[in-house]
């Protein structure tokens, strides 16, 4: 693959991510922290309320990773990649989760800054590195093969 096709998916990658990361850290902060007079809902449950946060963005972000991120490389699963998309997310939400517990249960931190710093700066970013090779990997891994007309006969 040549640097600007990867320089190009890297980008639609990255813009896509952005998107479903603004969607999942503003529900974050609501549920988690609340706005002005409004009460957080589940501020109690900071973990609960990320991974609920999460899904939502998970769901924006597998239509704009399938439809423009990686548009040109065919999922090569019966369901169009969603199984292992929502496998690889489940399991690469576990990293900015386990920072999020070590942040305000390991070191007693509870505040705004703190959680988003651990969870939506440092875990979010590391996830998403993984969540690229990944999906490059396993869900959408390449182009369509051309194949010849020799290959085909043999």
């Amino acid at each position: 693959m040549d640097a600007r096709r990867l320089l190009g998916e890297v980008s639609r990658f990255i813009t896509v991510g952005m998107a479903a990361t603004l969607v999942a850290f503003v529900i974050f902060n609501y549920l988690l922290h609340g706005w002005g007079a409004l009460d957080a809902p589940m501020a109690d449950h900071a973990i609960d309320a990320f991974i609920l946060a999460n899904t939502i963005g998970m769901l924006v972000s597998y239509r704009g990773t399938r439809s423009w991120a990686f548009r040109h490389r065919p999922p090569v699963h019966a369901d169009g990649g969603r199984s292992a998309y929502v496998l690889i997310n489940v399991v690469t939400m576990a990293i900015p989760v386990v920072l999020l517990w070590l942040t305000r249960d390991g070191l007693g931190i509870e505040n705004a800054v703190a959680d988003n710093i651990s969870a939506n700066v440092i875990g979010l970013g590391l996830g998403f590195s993984a969540r690229f090779w990944l999906f490059r990997r396993y869900v959408f891994p390449s182009e369509p093969a051309l194949v010849s007309a020799q290959q085909i006969e043999q």
